[in-house]
Protein backbone atom coordinates (compact mmCIF):
# COMPACT_ATOMS: atom_id res chain seq x y z
CA UNK A 1 0.00 0.00 0.00
CA UNK A 2 1.23 3.54 -0.69
CA UNK A 3 2.35 5.56 2.29
CA UNK A 4 0.20 8.44 3.55
CA UNK A 5 2.80 10.99 2.54
CA UNK A 6 3.09 9.56 -0.97
CA UNK A 7 -0.68 9.38 -1.41
CA UNK A 8 -1.22 12.94 -0.22
CA UNK A 9 1.62 14.22 -2.37
CA UNK A 10 0.36 12.49 -5.51
CA UNK A 11 -3.20 13.63 -4.84
CA UNK A 12 -2.32 17.26 -4.30
CA UNK A 13 0.06 17.35 -7.24
CA UNK A 14 -2.76 15.95 -9.37
CA UNK A 15 -5.29 18.44 -8.01
CA UNK A 16 -3.07 21.51 -8.09
CA UNK A 17 -1.13 21.02 -11.30
CA UNK A 18 -4.23 20.31 -13.39
CA UNK A 19 -5.58 23.74 -12.61
CA UNK A 20 -7.37 24.05 -15.93
CA UNK A 21 -9.42 20.95 -15.18
CA UNK A 22 -10.09 21.71 -11.53
CA UNK A 23 -13.60 21.06 -10.36
CA UNK A 24 -15.57 23.10 -7.86
CA UNK A 25 -14.64 20.54 -5.22
CA UNK A 26 -10.93 21.03 -5.74
CA UNK A 27 -9.49 23.17 -2.90
CA UNK A 28 -6.62 24.11 -5.19
CA UNK A 29 -9.00 25.69 -7.66
CA UNK A 30 -9.53 29.44 -7.63
CA UNK A 31 -12.87 29.05 -9.42
CA UNK A 32 -15.17 29.91 -6.54
CA UNK A 33 -17.26 32.75 -5.20
CA UNK A 34 -14.99 35.59 -4.04
CA UNK A 35 -12.14 33.08 -3.75
CA UNK A 36 -13.45 32.27 -0.29
CA UNK A 37 -14.50 28.91 1.06
CA UNK A 38 -18.27 28.57 1.38
CA UNK A 39 -19.79 26.92 4.43
CA UNK A 40 -20.64 23.45 3.20
CA UNK A 41 -19.86 21.19 6.12
CA UNK A 42 -21.74 17.94 5.85
CA UNK A 43 -20.57 16.47 9.14
CA UNK A 44 -19.62 17.75 12.57
CA UNK A 45 -16.68 15.37 12.63
CA UNK A 46 -13.58 17.08 11.35
CA UNK A 47 -11.55 15.71 8.48
CA UNK A 48 -8.32 14.08 9.59
CA UNK A 49 -5.15 12.97 7.86
CA UNK A 50 -6.02 9.37 8.71
CA UNK A 51 -9.26 9.75 6.73
CA UNK A 52 -7.29 10.75 3.67
CA UNK A 53 -4.90 7.82 3.91
CA UNK A 54 -7.68 5.37 3.07
CA UNK A 55 -9.44 7.45 0.43
CA UNK A 56 -9.28 7.69 -3.32
CA UNK A 57 -8.02 10.84 -5.00
CA UNK A 58 -11.54 11.99 -5.88
CA UNK A 59 -12.79 11.29 -2.36
CA UNK A 60 -9.90 13.24 -0.83
CA UNK A 61 -10.70 16.34 -2.83
CA UNK A 62 -14.39 16.08 -1.99
CA UNK A 63 -13.73 15.53 1.73
CA UNK A 64 -11.41 18.52 1.85
CA UNK A 65 -14.02 20.64 0.13
CA UNK A 66 -16.78 19.64 2.54
CA UNK A 67 -14.74 19.75 5.74
CA UNK A 68 -12.19 22.52 5.32
CA UNK A 69 -14.21 24.79 3.11
CA UNK A 70 -16.60 25.66 5.90
CA UNK A 71 -13.87 27.41 7.85
CA UNK A 72 -13.81 30.72 5.94
CA UNK A 73 -10.32 30.14 4.62
CA UNK A 74 -9.46 32.34 1.66
CA UNK A 75 -7.86 30.99 -1.49
CA UNK A 76 -5.35 33.57 -2.68
CA UNK A 77 -3.82 33.82 -6.12
CA UNK A 78 -0.06 33.89 -6.50
CA UNK A 79 -0.31 37.39 -7.97
CA UNK A 80 -2.18 38.63 -4.90
CA UNK A 81 0.50 37.30 -2.56
CA UNK A 82 3.25 38.77 -4.72
CA UNK A 83 1.51 42.13 -4.55
CA UNK A 84 1.11 42.19 -0.77
CA UNK A 85 4.75 41.15 -0.17
CA UNK A 86 6.19 43.53 -2.80
CA UNK A 87 7.19 40.65 -5.02
CA UNK A 88 8.54 38.54 -2.14
CA UNK A 89 11.33 41.06 -1.72
CA UNK A 90 14.21 40.53 0.70
CA UNK A 91 13.14 43.40 2.95
CA UNK A 92 9.85 41.57 3.61
CA UNK A 93 11.52 38.38 4.89
CA UNK A 94 10.61 37.49 8.49
CA UNK A 95 12.44 34.18 8.67
CA UNK A 96 13.72 31.15 6.81
CA UNK A 97 13.92 27.46 7.58
CA UNK A 98 12.99 23.95 6.49
CA UNK A 99 9.71 24.98 4.88
CA UNK A 100 11.08 27.95 2.99
CA UNK A 101 10.76 31.67 3.67
CA UNK A 102 8.17 33.68 5.59
CA UNK A 103 7.33 37.17 4.33
CA UNK A 104 5.56 40.10 5.90
CA UNK A 105 2.67 41.42 3.84
CA UNK A 106 -0.30 43.75 4.06
CA UNK A 107 -3.84 43.04 2.89
CA UNK A 108 -5.78 46.21 2.15
CA UNK A 109 -9.52 46.60 1.70
CA UNK A 110 -9.13 46.57 -2.08
CA UNK A 111 -7.69 43.06 -2.20
CA UNK A 112 -10.54 41.27 -0.46
CA UNK A 113 -13.73 43.09 0.60
CA UNK A 114 -14.47 40.25 3.03
CA UNK A 115 -11.15 40.74 4.82
CA UNK A 116 -10.34 43.66 7.07
CA UNK A 117 -7.08 45.49 6.26
CA UNK A 118 -4.33 43.75 8.20
CA UNK A 119 -0.68 42.76 8.33
CA UNK A 120 -0.11 39.09 7.53
CA UNK A 121 2.69 36.54 7.39
CA UNK A 122 3.04 34.59 4.13
CA UNK A 123 4.87 31.26 4.25
CA UNK A 124 6.22 30.08 0.89
CA UNK A 125 7.03 26.40 0.37
CA UNK A 126 10.55 25.78 -0.90
CA UNK A 127 10.09 22.92 -3.35
CA UNK A 128 13.68 21.85 -2.69
CA UNK A 129 13.34 22.17 1.09
CA UNK A 130 13.26 19.50 3.78
CA UNK A 131 9.56 19.91 4.45
CA UNK A 132 7.08 19.16 1.73
CA UNK A 133 3.50 18.79 0.70
CA UNK A 134 2.47 16.60 3.62
CA UNK A 135 3.39 19.37 6.06
CA UNK A 136 1.66 21.97 3.91
CA UNK A 137 -1.47 19.84 3.72
CA UNK A 138 -1.40 19.20 7.48
CA UNK A 139 -1.38 22.95 8.12
CA UNK A 140 -4.43 23.45 5.89
CA UNK A 141 -6.35 20.52 7.35
CA UNK A 142 -5.67 21.22 11.03
CA UNK A 143 -5.65 25.02 11.14
CA UNK A 144 -8.44 25.17 8.57
CA UNK A 145 -10.75 23.37 10.98
CA UNK A 146 -9.41 23.93 14.50
CA UNK A 147 -10.13 27.39 15.92
CA UNK A 148 -8.99 28.53 19.35
CA UNK A 149 -7.69 31.79 20.86
CA UNK A 150 -4.34 30.13 21.51
CA UNK A 151 -3.81 28.64 18.05
CA UNK A 152 -2.37 30.89 15.36
CA UNK A 153 -5.01 31.84 12.81
CA UNK A 154 -4.64 30.56 9.26
CA UNK A 155 -6.28 33.16 6.99
CA UNK A 156 -5.88 31.28 3.74
CA UNK A 157 -3.57 29.65 1.26
CA UNK A 158 -2.41 29.55 -2.34
CA UNK A 159 -2.16 26.32 -4.34
CA UNK A 160 -1.42 27.46 -7.87
CA UNK A 161 0.49 25.23 -10.26
CA UNK A 162 3.59 24.13 -8.32
CA UNK A 163 3.35 26.94 -5.76
CA UNK A 164 2.28 26.26 -2.14
CA UNK A 165 1.82 29.19 0.24
CA UNK A 166 0.06 29.80 3.56
CA UNK A 167 -1.23 33.11 4.91
CA UNK A 168 -1.36 33.66 8.69
CA UNK A 169 -2.23 36.44 11.06
CA UNK A 170 0.83 38.51 11.93
CA UNK A 171 2.11 38.16 15.49
CA UNK A 172 3.81 41.37 16.57
CA UNK A 173 6.17 39.96 19.21
CA UNK A 174 7.53 37.12 17.11
CA UNK A 175 8.24 33.81 18.83
CA UNK A 176 9.23 32.81 22.34
CA UNK A 177 12.64 31.50 21.32
CA UNK A 178 13.63 34.91 20.00
CA UNK A 179 12.27 36.77 23.02
CA UNK A 180 13.76 34.39 25.59
CA UNK A 181 17.19 33.77 24.10
CA UNK A 182 18.01 36.42 21.51
CA UNK A 183 16.00 39.58 21.65
CA UNK A 184 16.80 41.44 24.82
CA UNK A 185 19.60 42.45 27.12
CA UNK A 186 17.02 42.38 29.90
CA UNK A 187 14.97 39.27 30.64
CA UNK A 188 11.32 38.63 30.01
CA UNK A 189 9.57 39.50 33.30
CA UNK A 190 8.43 36.61 35.47
CA UNK A 191 4.69 37.22 35.07
CA UNK A 192 5.09 37.50 31.30
CA UNK A 193 6.68 34.06 31.30
CA UNK A 194 3.78 32.66 33.31
CA UNK A 195 1.28 34.26 30.94
CA UNK A 196 3.02 32.74 27.92
CA UNK A 197 3.11 29.30 29.55
CA UNK A 198 -0.61 29.45 30.36
CA UNK A 199 -1.57 30.47 26.83
CA UNK A 200 0.52 27.76 25.19
CA UNK A 201 -0.84 25.18 27.65
CA UNK A 202 -4.41 26.14 26.76
CA UNK A 203 -3.63 25.66 23.08
CA UNK A 204 -2.25 22.16 23.66
CA UNK A 205 -5.11 21.26 26.02
CA UNK A 206 -7.60 22.19 23.32
CA UNK A 207 -5.86 19.91 20.81
CA UNK A 208 -5.72 17.00 23.24
CA UNK A 209 -9.40 17.33 24.19
CA UNK A 210 -10.78 17.19 20.65
CA UNK A 211 -13.19 14.34 19.89
CA UNK A 212 -10.36 13.06 17.72
CA UNK A 213 -7.31 14.19 19.76
CA UNK A 214 -4.48 15.91 17.95
CA UNK A 215 -0.87 15.23 18.96
CA UNK A 216 1.17 18.30 18.14
CA UNK A 217 4.51 16.42 18.03
CA UNK A 218 6.90 19.39 17.74
CA UNK A 219 6.20 21.68 20.70
CA UNK A 220 9.10 24.05 21.31
CA UNK A 221 9.84 27.70 22.05
CA UNK A 222 10.16 28.73 18.39
CA UNK A 223 6.66 27.43 17.65
CA UNK A 224 5.03 29.64 20.29
CA UNK A 225 4.09 32.97 18.70
CA UNK A 226 3.32 36.12 20.71
CA UNK A 227 0.97 38.98 19.90
CA UNK A 228 1.42 42.59 21.00
CA UNK A 229 0.19 41.73 24.52
CA UNK A 230 2.31 38.56 24.78
CA UNK A 231 -0.68 36.32 24.27
CA UNK A 232 0.76 32.97 23.23
CA UNK A 233 -0.46 31.03 20.20
CA UNK A 234 0.73 27.62 19.05
CA UNK A 235 1.88 27.61 15.43
CA UNK A 236 3.28 25.12 12.91
CA UNK A 237 1.09 22.05 12.46
CA UNK A 238 3.32 20.48 9.84
CA UNK A 239 4.17 17.51 12.05
CA UNK A 240 0.82 17.32 13.86
CA UNK A 241 -0.90 13.96 13.73
CA UNK A 242 -4.22 12.50 14.79
CA UNK A 243 -4.07 10.75 18.15
CA UNK A 244 -5.00 7.13 18.88
CA UNK A 245 -8.57 5.92 18.52
CA UNK A 246 -10.56 5.11 21.66
CA UNK A 247 -9.55 1.45 21.57
CA UNK A 248 -5.85 2.29 21.17
CA UNK A 249 -3.29 3.35 23.78
CA UNK A 250 -0.87 4.97 21.35
CA UNK A 251 0.09 5.35 17.74
CA UNK A 252 3.38 4.16 16.30
CA UNK A 253 5.11 6.43 13.84
CA UNK A 254 8.49 7.47 12.56
CA UNK A 255 10.23 9.63 15.14
CA UNK A 256 10.11 13.27 14.07
CA UNK A 257 10.63 16.50 15.95
CA UNK A 258 13.40 18.64 17.38
CA UNK A 259 16.33 17.37 19.42
CA UNK A 260 16.01 18.27 23.08
CA UNK A 261 12.21 18.40 23.17
CA UNK A 262 11.02 14.90 22.23
CA UNK A 263 9.80 12.50 24.94
CA UNK A 264 12.17 9.59 25.71
CA UNK A 265 9.57 6.86 25.08
CA UNK A 266 8.82 8.36 21.68
CA UNK A 267 12.50 8.44 20.74
CA UNK A 268 13.06 4.87 21.94
CA UNK A 269 9.94 3.15 20.60
CA UNK A 270 8.14 5.47 18.19
CA UNK A 271 5.07 5.25 20.45
CA UNK A 272 3.25 8.56 20.47
CA UNK A 273 0.53 9.84 22.83
CA UNK A 274 -0.66 13.20 24.09
CA UNK A 275 1.74 12.67 26.99
CA UNK A 276 4.56 13.10 24.48
CA UNK A 277 3.42 16.70 24.05
CA UNK A 278 3.27 17.12 27.82
CA UNK A 279 6.94 16.17 28.07
CA UNK A 280 7.84 18.74 25.41
CA UNK A 281 5.83 21.34 27.31
CA UNK A 282 7.88 20.48 30.41
CA UNK A 283 11.05 21.26 28.47
CA UNK A 284 9.68 24.69 27.52
CA UNK A 285 8.71 25.30 31.17
CA UNK A 286 12.29 24.51 32.09
CA UNK A 287 13.54 26.99 29.50
CA UNK A 288 11.24 29.66 30.95
CA UNK A 289 12.53 28.96 34.46
CA UNK A 290 16.22 28.86 33.63
CA UNK A 291 16.50 31.12 30.59
CA UNK A 292 18.61 28.37 28.98
CA UNK A 293 18.08 26.45 25.75
CA UNK A 294 17.10 22.79 25.90
CA UNK A 295 20.41 21.87 24.24
CA UNK A 296 23.48 24.08 24.04
CA UNK A 297 26.90 22.70 23.11
CA UNK A 298 28.52 25.91 24.30
CA UNK A 299 27.67 25.20 27.94
CA UNK A 300 29.86 23.05 30.22
CA UNK A 301 29.58 19.35 29.37
CA UNK A 302 27.30 18.41 32.28
CA UNK A 303 24.95 21.33 31.53
CA UNK A 304 24.62 20.90 27.75
CA UNK A 305 21.42 18.83 28.08
CA UNK A 306 19.13 21.10 30.10
CA UNK A 307 16.71 18.39 31.23
CA UNK A 308 19.42 16.03 32.47
CA UNK A 309 21.19 18.83 34.31
CA UNK A 310 18.21 20.63 35.85
CA UNK A 311 15.65 17.90 36.54
CA UNK A 312 17.32 16.63 39.76
CA UNK A 313 17.20 20.18 41.15
CA UNK A 314 13.56 20.96 40.38
CA UNK A 315 12.04 19.41 43.51
CA UNK A 316 14.64 20.75 45.93
CA UNK A 317 13.58 24.26 46.93
CA UNK A 318 17.02 24.90 48.46
CA UNK A 319 18.74 24.18 45.14
CA UNK A 320 16.15 25.76 42.85
CA UNK A 321 17.83 29.16 42.98
CA UNK A 322 20.88 27.62 41.30
CA UNK A 323 18.95 27.07 38.07
CA UNK A 324 16.74 30.19 38.02
CA UNK A 325 17.42 32.62 35.18
CA UNK A 326 19.99 35.03 36.67
CA UNK A 327 18.72 37.79 34.37
CA UNK A 328 15.56 37.95 36.49
CA UNK A 329 17.79 39.36 39.26
CA UNK A 330 15.68 37.66 41.91
CA UNK A 331 12.51 39.46 40.85
CA UNK A 332 10.14 36.52 40.65
CA UNK A 333 7.67 34.83 42.96
CA UNK A 334 9.58 32.25 44.99
CA UNK A 335 6.37 30.36 45.67
CA UNK A 336 5.47 30.55 41.99
CA UNK A 337 8.92 29.37 40.93
CA UNK A 338 8.70 26.43 43.33
CA UNK A 339 5.28 25.38 42.00
CA UNK A 340 6.31 25.88 38.39
CA UNK A 341 9.45 23.81 38.95
CA UNK A 342 7.41 21.03 40.56
CA UNK A 343 5.05 21.06 37.57
CA UNK A 344 7.97 20.90 35.14
CA UNK A 345 9.32 17.91 37.09
CA UNK A 346 5.97 16.14 36.67
CA UNK A 347 5.81 16.89 32.96
CA UNK A 348 9.35 15.55 32.50
CA UNK A 349 8.67 12.24 34.21
CA UNK A 350 10.26 9.24 32.49
CA UNK A 351 6.91 7.45 32.93
CA UNK A 352 4.38 8.89 30.49
CA UNK A 353 1.42 7.90 32.70
CA UNK A 354 2.87 9.92 35.58
CA UNK A 355 2.68 13.16 33.61
CA UNK A 356 -0.31 15.48 34.12
CA UNK A 357 -2.84 16.21 31.41
CA UNK A 358 -2.55 19.60 29.75
CA UNK A 359 -5.85 20.60 31.37
CA UNK A 360 -4.30 19.93 34.77
CA UNK A 361 -1.23 21.90 33.70
CA UNK A 362 -3.44 24.91 32.93
CA UNK A 363 -5.17 24.66 36.31
CA UNK A 364 -1.80 24.51 38.06
CA UNK A 365 -0.35 27.49 36.23
CA UNK A 366 -3.26 29.93 36.34
CA UNK A 367 -3.09 30.70 40.09
CA UNK A 368 0.59 31.60 39.74
CA UNK A 369 -0.41 34.86 38.04
CA UNK A 370 -1.99 36.05 41.30
CA UNK A 371 0.91 35.45 43.69
CA UNK A 372 2.18 38.68 45.22
CA UNK A 373 5.52 37.66 46.72
CA UNK A 374 7.58 39.17 43.89
CA UNK A 375 10.39 41.34 45.33
CA UNK A 376 10.44 44.92 44.11
CA UNK A 377 13.77 46.27 42.96
CA UNK A 378 15.49 48.39 40.36
CA UNK A 379 14.91 45.87 37.58
CA UNK A 380 13.51 47.71 34.57
CA UNK A 381 12.09 46.01 31.50
CA UNK A 382 11.66 48.10 28.38
CA UNK A 383 9.90 46.53 25.41
CA UNK A 384 11.08 48.10 22.15
CA UNK A 385 8.38 49.61 19.97
CA UNK A 386 9.83 48.29 16.74
CA UNK A 387 12.22 45.52 15.78
CA UNK A 388 13.86 44.38 12.58
CA UNK A 389 11.68 41.79 10.88
CA UNK A 390 14.37 39.22 10.07
CA UNK A 391 14.24 36.12 12.31
CA UNK A 392 11.25 37.65 14.04
CA UNK A 393 8.59 35.00 13.55
CA UNK A 394 8.39 31.26 13.10
CA UNK A 395 5.02 30.31 11.54
CA UNK A 396 6.11 26.75 11.29
CA UNK A 397 9.74 27.12 10.36
CA UNK A 398 12.88 27.18 12.39
CA UNK A 399 14.30 30.68 12.45
CA UNK A 400 17.57 31.49 10.72
CA UNK A 401 19.50 30.79 13.91
CA UNK A 402 17.23 28.02 15.19
CA UNK A 403 17.54 24.26 15.07
CA UNK A 404 15.47 22.99 12.16
CA UNK A 405 12.96 20.26 12.83
CA UNK A 406 14.15 16.94 11.57
CA UNK A 407 13.92 13.24 12.03
CA UNK A 408 15.44 12.31 15.36
CA UNK A 409 17.97 9.53 15.06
Amino acid sequence: MPTLKKLLLETFILGCFNSNQASSLDPCSNDNNNNTFASKKTSSRRLSLSDLSNSSSVSIMSDLSNSVLGSNLHIFTLKELKDITHGFCKTSVLGEGGFGKVYKGFIDDKLRPALKPQVVAVKNLDLDGKQGHREWLAEVIFLGQLKHPHLVKLIGYCCEDEHRLLVYEYMERGNLEHKLFKGYLAALPWLTRIKIAIGAAKGLAFLHEEEQPVIYRDFKASNILLDADYKAKVSDFGLAIDGPEQNQTHITTRVMGTHGYAAPEYINTGHLTTMSDVYSFGVVLLELITGKRSVDKNRPMREQDLVEWARPLLKDSHKLERIMDPRLEGQYSYEGARKMAALAHQCLSHQAKARPSMRKVVKTLEPLMNLTDIPMGCFVYVAPTEEKPVIQQSYGIANILSTEKKEII
